[in-house]
């Protein structure tokens, strides 16, 4: 399997160990989802979860001028 190495600081690399722990995997395997996850082109999990989520708000068609009042446009 290739390998991959990564130079990052000590607070993110305390951080992504502590994210593996709670998740019950190693680094490695943690490193490498999140990777998946951000190269999948699907949307998130919580990004579906937010369908309907908000107040439905009616659409109103605003009022329309008179088409005499139009700019006059130039020919195609």
């Amino acid at each position: 399997m290739p390998q991959v190495s990564l130079y990052i600081d000590s607070d993110t690399l305390k951080k992504v160990e502590k994210r593996a722990r709670q998740d019950e995997i190693s680094v490695s395997k943690w490193v490498g989802s999140c990777i998946k996850k951000s190269i999948s082109g699907e949307y998130p999990e919580s990004f579906l979860k937010l369908c309907g989520a908000l107040k439905a708000i009616p659409f109103e068609i605003p009022p329309q001028g008179k088409f005499e009042a139009d700019g006059p446009r130039e020919p195609f």
